[in-house]
């Protein structure tokens, strides 16, 4: 089997914490790199993250924090990115060590901007990783649930099913945590963005006083739209049930945790989308998801009603009220 060496998460996030939780249960060691020096103070003498999932106790001898991504990237193998994907450019900015004979697993959900990339084929064009060595974790996981070890089912993409296997062998799978792999990397990572453009959606509609009846009716045409927008971008076999497509739309969607979903309720109760960001103070990854995945359908002319209809909202600053009904008329 792959030997996958010494893992390193890079991020300091809720969803790098869980994972960060889950990855250190098995291996009992981690290089762990975040940005700010005062957080690693914190993280260290509290025994928790001091931002996020404080619930979620560590062992900090088992870690080997460090703020020089450099430094981190250079002692590990296998290095586990879950930073936001507006910040991702920015980190690796940073970066002077070569990285295409590492392992490179994304647990992002979200897409570069600017490069309108998901990120493994970001790392592939920009850093000459091989896809061989590019992974993604998918699946329906709130960070939140993941910290207190509620069954979760997650999905790890690699072009070599054999590393999937090895990382989901030796470093997720647990009493609460089931793994399954996949080969289908792209579509898992384009279906982790749209979920959230989509869970902006459902949360607009609930912000607008739509009912439950009406939402199941969103996310079954959402799933068809994904499902139009993958076989055009990706077109091989794929089951649009499985849990990795179907369940984390539905969770982005109907969860309490979104916080896509919870944005897009704002935008639905009138907010405005900068006061709306500023009161989350968290990355609602589907604002920036929607301007990519709108331009990246310009090219490829999908039939996608959902997606454009947030975009309108969003950056066209059309009424949602007049926005969704256009959109409820445009359903089957």
């Amino acid at each position: 089997m792959y030997n996958i060496g010494k893992v390193a998460i890079i991020g300091g996030g809720s969803w790098a914490t869980a994972i960060a939780k889950i990855v250190v249960g098995h291996t009992h060691h981690i290089g762990w790199y975040m940005r700010r020096d005062d957080r690693i103070e914190d993280f260290r003498r509290l025994g928790h993250n001091p931002a996020y999932l404080m619930s979620a106790r560590f062992n900090v001898d088992e870690i080997f924090f460090s703020s020089d991504l450099n430094k981190i990237v250079e002692a590990y193998d296998t290095l586990v990115f879950v930073t936001p994907s507006p910040y991702l450019k920015n980190h690796l900015k940073k970066l002077k060590t070569r990285i295409r004979d590492k392992f490179i697993i994304t647990a992002i959900k979200g897409i570069v901007p600017d490069d309108n990339l998901v990120c493994s084929e970001y790392f592939h064009q920009v850093y000459d990783v091989p896809y061989d060595n590019l992974s993604c974790i998918g699946g329906p996981s709130h960070a939140e649930e993941v910290a207190l070890e509620r069954l979760s089912y997650l999905t790890v993409g690699c072009a070599d099913l054999e590393k999937a296997k090895a990382f989901t062998d030796n470093c997720l799978s647990s009493d609460y945590i089931k793994t399954k792999t996949s080969s289908d990397v792209v579509g898992i990572e384009y279906s982790s963005v749209l979920k959230n453009v989509y869970a902006i959606a459902a949360g607009i509609c609930g912000g607008l006083k739509y009912g439950d009846n009406f939402q199941a009716v969103l996310m079954s045409n959402a799933v068809q739209e994904m499902h139009r927008f993958l076989k055009a971008v990706h077109p091989i076999e794929r089951s649009m049930y499985d849990s990795v497509y179907l369940g984390d739309l539905l969770v982005t969607g109907y969860s309490n945790f979104s916080r896509n979903r919870t944005f897009g309720t704002m935008i639905g109760k009138g907010y405005s989308v900068k006061s709306a960001q500023i009161e989350m103070e968290m990355i609602a990854e589907g604002y920036f998801g929607t301007k990519c995945m709108k331009e990246i359908n310009r090219h490829l002319h999908v039939n996608m009603p959902i997606l454009d209809a947030v975009y309108n909202i969003l950056y066209e600053r059309i009424n949602p009220q007049i926005e969704i009904k256009l959109l409820t008329d445009s359903f089957r």
